[in-house]
């Protein structure tokens, strides 16, 4: 039989070879297959079409498409993937009546970047297959899904002859639509008319369109994959030629003998006499040898070498930690937040995002600007000799009620409102008011970062940047409660330019956020603390908190220099002398959890968000929290995976038992 069934990888809906091929005679298989050359020259015959492929080439097989390989060249090398139809017919519901071409027909026409991605897809699924590190059959699977939306995208056969339908749905659909009806009936009577009849089309229009989809006009489509298929049974069975010529639909074997003319240069018993052989001489003609996956691997390290699972090396870090161990360092949690232009704080929402800082993180002191400015309406009677303070004190009654002690910048305000202020509020709060305005911020060791705006200040980078800091540096960094729009700031969009709060100028929650919710959570004593990772006690119980990358320079998040390329660690937690049951909460920072950025990224980066993006940015603003229950034990184990530029803290707090 010349059809070959592909058995494919266990529990995957693939396979991939390495193989160098030298001849392998007509044949079809039911699965798509790519061929990716990575080295020397293969001929190709597919179908009634030649091509020659060079390293970096590559070429699709669909389906039931009948194709031979040769080559002179004894050095070639190609990977070869199959890949199961029935894989992307689970999600896409035409993915068996789609066709997926690529062009070979000129020297560099595959330099494009659609051919880059393919091939970067190619080279992580053989990565993925050769590596077998963690969880490596759903990174197959996700992978396989996107490079098979990739071909559907950019790949489509009807694209082939008419890169305007890229653009136009119904077109496509349309037309997809006719081929498919004479893919399923070329063995019956299919007259250009009666496709006319069904899409509602004048004959002579739907002929024109035709021929620039296809390439050719109707009669020579139809007749086209008439002789195509004819070359299975001509190969494959023992029927006569006449009896062939019927089957695919022809009126009569004259006419069959002359489209197969056309096509293959030859006559229908010709071809059967030079090709169709007996399965003993088949096998025989078969010239291909294959060779270890990974000896593949050095000829696509070019397109994996940005794959954050590229070089992982699948071992498990393990961290001992003994609950019953001393105090080694003190640890100070963050206790100041600048609430920048304090008249912001009039507007409800923020208010809104103030109580929820406070309810979360829990700062001690906000540093407050321009609480004398005009925009606070403090001058209100003739000549000035009144101040009204009426919004002032909306604003400090805030404060007050968050538990915040207000660290007032009164610098270069005029003497006599200071006094009135002093005056006036002493009487309100029984506060040390004067104390509000006169402190040395020296001894809070705040840290103010350099540059007010950085894209990287809206990305997960600055959590694991924060936790450094605060655990290891002791830079004690003190950022803006909202993101503040000036003159001098750049717009592409109404919500991302970089700015130093841990809000958006629209209230999402930003991770630098929850950096400082995860630092606050962090008790006063610490146990363990080493690359990565910091452990530490309070009254309630053990937090243990995990990060990657170990260290992020200020230069990194300026923009200055450049972070080496992450990979996600495993880690796994012995847990020793649990002298009592804990509850165990697990929040777990990452692309996917808790960067609004990184999803507004896969939402294609919206200029403006409307309710529709809104509702689907605020579902995974929050970290993926998870429960536990720590039953009492000597050694408790937790494994656990630390993605790259994202956090893992646990909180073991003590349960008590009746």
């Amino acid at each position: 039989m010349r059809k070959e069934h592909i058995e494919y990888l266990k529990d995957l809906p693939i396979n991939i070879y390495l193989a160098n091929v030298m001849e392998y005679p007509f044949h079809w298989q039911d699965c798509i297959e790519i061929l990716f050359v990575l080295k020397g020259t293969i001929t190709l015959g597919v179908e009634t079409e030649t091509y020659t492929l060079v390293d970096r080439e590559i070429e699709i097989i669909n389906p039931n498409e009948v194709y031979r390989i040769e080559s002179n060249d004894p050095d070639n090398l190609v990977l070869i993937l199959d890949i199961d139809p029935n894989f992307f017919e689970r999600y896409y519901d035409d993915a068996k009546d789609t066709f997926f071409y690529t062009d070979s027909s000129e020297n560099n026409v595959q330099e494009g970047e659609r051919y880059y991605v393919l091939r970067r897809f190619i080279s992580i699924l053989l990565y993925e297959v050769v590596s077998k590190l963690d969880d490596y059959e759903d990174q197959i699977e996700e992978s396989l899904l996107d490079m098979m939306y990739h071909l559907l995208n950019n790949f489509h056969y009807l694209f082939y002859e008419e890169e305007s339908l890229k653009g136009d749905e119904m077109q496509l659909e349309r037309y997809h639509r006719i081929t498919k009806y004479i893919n399923n009936n070329y063995m019956n009577k299919v007259s250009l008319q009666d496709i006319a009849d069904k899409e509602y089309l004048s004959v002579q229009y739907l002929s024109s369109k035709l021929k620039d989809v296809f390439g050719h006009g109707f009669n020579e489509f139809l007749n086209q994959i008439r002789v195509e298929e004819s070359t299975k049974l001509l190969l494959d069975s023992n029927m006569n030629i006449s009896e062939i010529s019927e089957e695919v639909g022809f009126s009569h074997v004259r006419y069959y003998n002359k489209h197969f003319k056309l096509n293959y240069n030859c006559s229908p018993m010709q071809y059967r006499k030079k090709y169709k052989v007996t399965e003993a001489q088949l096998e025989k003609m078969k010239k291909i040898s294959y060779y270890n996956l990974s000896d593949g691997l050095q000829y696509i390290t070019q397109y994996v070498e940005d794959y954050e699972r590229y070089n992982y090396d699948n071992r498990i870090l393990k961290l001992d930690i003994d609950l019953e161990r001393q105090a080694i360092a003190h640890f100070e949690k963050p206790n100041l937040i600048d609430l920048g232009d304090i008249s912001l704080l009039l507007e409800e929402e923020n208010m809104r995002i103030l109580k929820e800082v406070q309810k979360q993180i829990g700062f001690k002191y906000a540093l407050i600007n321009k609480l004398f400015s005009n925009d606070m309406d403090i001058y209100r009677g003739k000549d000035h000799k009144f101040i009204n303070w009426t919004r002032v004190e909306n604003i400090l009654d805030l404060i007050k009620r968050m538990k915040l002690i207000p660290l007032i910048n009164a610098k270069g305000v005029e003497v006599r409102i200071i006094e009135d202020f002093i005056r006036y509020f002493s009487n309100v709060y029984e506060d040390d008011v004067e104390g509000w305005l006169h402190f040395d911020l020296k001894e809070f060791k705040p840290y103010f970062l350099i540059e007010k705006a950085s894209s990287l200040y809206d990305t997960l980078y600055m959590v694991p940047f924060l936790i450094y800091s605060y655990a290891f540096e002791d830079k004690r960094i003190v950022l803006n409660l909202v993101d503040e729009i000036t003159k001098e700031t750049i717009l592409t969009n109404d919500t991302f330019f970089g700015g130093d709060g841990i809000f958006t100028s629209n209230h999402l929650n930003k991770p630098s956020f929850y950096g400082y919710k995860f630092l606050s959570l962090l008790g006063e004593e610490i146990i363990y603390r080493g690359e990565g990772y910091i452990v530490a006690k309070s009254e309630t119980g053990y937090q243990i908190l995990l990060f990657n990358p170990t260290e992020i320079s200020e230069e990194v998040i300026y923009g200055e220099a450049v972070q080496e390329k992450l990979k996600e660690i495993k880690i796994s937690l012995n847990i020793f002398n649990m002298e009592g049951d804990f509850q165990i909460t697990k929040y777990d920072l990452n692309k996917n959890y808790g960067s609004v950025y990184d999803k507004w990224i896969n939402l294609g980066s919206p200029e403006r968000i409307d309710n529709i993006h809104w509702d689907l940015l605020d579902e995974y603003v929050q970290p993926n929290i998870s429960f536990y229950f720590g039953k009492k034990s000597s050694v408790f184990n937790v494994v656990t995976k630390v993605s790259p530029y994202g956090a893992v803290l646990f909180t073991l707090n003590r349960v008590q038992n009746p």
